[in-house]
């Protein structure tokens, strides 16, 4: 329960069509399963304590008090388990009968939520037995105790932040306006449904498509339990496809035809955090509601659900491929409007032989595609200086050739040293005055051809690199337009390597390869033996490490301790906890002190979900304090 994490299952029991004590034996054994699985909410299918397919036989008063007096076993047999139980069964109320969901909580029944929408088309034939239910129905007696009776009930839990639980049934989820809607206005975090949907050729993807998008639409967890084999097959089969969805992902799917118990863990703080800042997300009163407390002990919950190392980047091969065309398109797409805007005669850009540059100069060349304009437009600018190896300066200039750029070339040693020599700087101080008086001389000089040929200069930073503020300001942290600005350093690798793939130029492709065979550099300190000195991961950290940071950092407002937890996991016996400790501490530090530099960003595309843009995803102030972020680290 830590982090806002929660165990959930849904689970189909083997039953036997109007054997409640048979059912009630099966449904308990599978809370108790569920229970030593550490799962605190549960669901079962529809009408599960009789077996939905009674058809007639609910009529028969026995089955219904049968059904009753089962129920009332199998609460006070689940006294010890703790959790909230939603198991379905038929209820009389009034003179009429509903299909419903029991809620029960540490041995007592907490409420009945019924069906609303009763479906009586095709092979339905519900409205034959069962009433509507509504709102609020009224308070059943039930063994010496009041318990309500209706859809609108919500069971929420004191000792975690952000659990409110609600159930439709079935076909409310099918229906044009299901129940889930407005309890989900009304605070629930957590939609149960309880369901009993026969099989049909192709209806298996459609309802993974309906749990799937509702959670998603209502920015929920939704627990998806339903009948299977033990319903009667007289004209239909069950096929038990339980599942577990959050926020549009589906966590978790059972086999079919498999009576199988599935489990979940949902991160209901994220829930909430993405609620709370989505501004179309109108909760709704709730005077219209009852709400339920129940009780949980506060308890660890093992992060028993996958999260992916590199998450700006899709683990399957063809999902990835696709995302990298995609991304190169609309990074293409939107240098080729600027372009068309300006007017430009041609573009800019220092080439380094590095993967930012490299990713750059094949955007460039894309968007000219576009245009219809020639690629020898293109000026890709080395600029040589104190750092610069063979190797990434002859990768370079044969890149630029073979893409049809034109290549033009700048010592800048001379001019550096020029600067030195003006300001009173020691040539062998390393500083980073040393360093940055070369990155600002390149983008002196990259402005000023665009200027002398009417061009327009093409920034190559990457979004990892403006998270982490690794960027010289007025430097190249300059453009007049960043197609890298939303791209993080782990998904440039893969573009530059889907464009390799793809390109069908052997000669090119090996260049590009040679570029991810390089190490990641500035190239601003002399090589050793020819060799690069200055690798920016033993300097900022891992990459890897850092973008899994900022993903769960932006992306879901995670707090510092949280994303600790998480990467412990991810990165299990990869990095030390100490490391990653280490790089997460400076991840902030900089995070927050380079805020400056993000607040004066050129134009550049978003193309994901995550991106730093002044005018965009973040508005946040250069002079911003750390100390509580950091705080929260010192204690771990």
């Amino acid at each position: 329960m830590r982090d806002g994490f929660l165990k959930a299952a849904a689970a189909t029991p083997d039953i036997l069509v109007a054997d409640c004590v048979h059912n009630r034996e099966e449904i308990g054994k599978r809370v108790r399963e569920m229970a030593e699985a550490g799962a605190k909410i549960m669901v079962f299918p529809e009408l599960c304590l009789t077996g939905y397919t009674c058809g007639d036989l609910f009529w028969q008063e026995l089955l219904l008090d049968r059904a009753r007096g089962e129920l009332h076993n199998l609460e006070q047999d689940l006294e010890d388990v703790e959790g909230l139980i939603f198991v379905g069964t038929p209820l009389e109320f009034n003179g009429k009968l509903y299909n419903t969901a029991a809620v029960i909580s540490e041995g007592k029944v907490l409420g009945f939520v019924p069906k609303r929408h009763l479906p009586n088309y095709a092979e339905f034939y519900e409205a034959r037995h069962f009433a509507a239910g509504g709102p609020m129905e009224g308070l059943v007696d039930w063994y010496g105790r009041k318990v309500p009776l209706g859809q609108n009930l919500l069971f929420t839990c004191p000792q975690m932040r952000g659990l409110t639980v609600a159930a439709e049934i079935c076909e409310d989820l099918w229906a044009p306006n299901p129940p889930s809607i407005a309890h989900a206005m009304a605070g629930a975090t957590l939609i149960v449904n309880l369901s009993a949907s026969d099989e049909a050729t192709g209806k298996d993807s459609y309802r993974r498509e309906l749990v799937c998008g509702q959670s998603g639409r209502l920015i929920c967890g939704y627990l998806y339990a339903t009948a299977g084999n033990g319903e009667s097959t007289q004209d239909l089969v069950f096929g038990a496809q339980n599942m577990i969805a959050e926020n549009g992902t589906l966590l978790k799917e059972a086999k079919r035809f498999a009576n199988e118990t599935i489990y979940g863990v949902l991160d209901l703080q994220r829930l909430v955090g993405e609620r709370r800042k989505n501004t179309t997300w109108e909760p709704a009163a709730v005077e219209n509601y009852t709400v339920i407390p129940f009780h949980l002990t506060e308890t660890e919950t093992a992060l028993e659900r996958y999260f992916a190392p590199n998450p700006f980047v899709p683990s399957v091969k063809g999902d990835r491929d696709r995302r990298c065309d995609e991304i190169l398109t609309m990074q293409a797409m939107g240098l080729k409007k600027r372009l068309e805007h300006t007017h430009s005669q041609c573009a800019v850009l220092g080439i380094s032989g590095g993967l930012d540059s490299t990713l750059a100069l094949l955007v460039t060349a894309r968007a000219f595609d576009l245009c219809g304009l020639e690629r020898d437009k293109i000026i890709a600018v080395t600029m040589p200086c104190f750092g610069t190896t063979d190797r990434t300066y002859n990768n370079a200039c044969e890149l630029t050739r073979r893409l049809g750029a034109t290549l033009k070339e700048v010592d800048i040693k001379k001019a550096v040293l020029q600067h030195f020599e003006d300001i009173g700087h020691d040539f062998h101080d390393h500083s980073v005055t040393y360093e940055n008086g070369q990155a600002r001389e390149r983008t002196q000089v990259i402005m000023d051809i665009a200027n002398k040929f009417g061009g327009m200069v093409i920034g190559t930073g990457d979004l990892s690199e403006l998270a982490l503020g690794w960027a010289t300001y007025n430097g190249d942290h300059m453009s007049m337009y960043g197609v890298n600005a939303s791209v993080p350093k782990t998904l440039v690798r893969h573009l530059v390597r889907y464009y390799a793939d793809t390109c069908g130029e052997e000669k090119l492709a090996s260049i590009l390869l040679d570029v991810l065979d390089t190490p990641v550099s500035p190239e601003l300190l002399p090589p050793e033996d020819g060799v690069i000195s200055q690798k920016t991961e033993d300097l900022v950290g891992p990459y890897e490490l850092h973008d899994f940071f900022l993903y769960h950092m932006l992306r879901f407002q995670s707090s510092p301790a949280k994303i600790y937890r998480l990467a412990q996991k991810v990165f299990e016996g990869v990095y030390e906890d100490e490391v990653i400790l280490k790089w997460l501490k400076k991840f902030y530090w900089r995070f927050f002190s380079q805020q400056f530099k993000r607040s004066c960003l050129p134009d550049g595309p978003k193309v994901g979900s995550v991106a730093v843009s002044p005018r965009g995803d973040l508005r946040m102030p250069s002079d911003a304090c750390v100390r509580i972020w950091i705080d929260e680290l010192e204690k771990l």
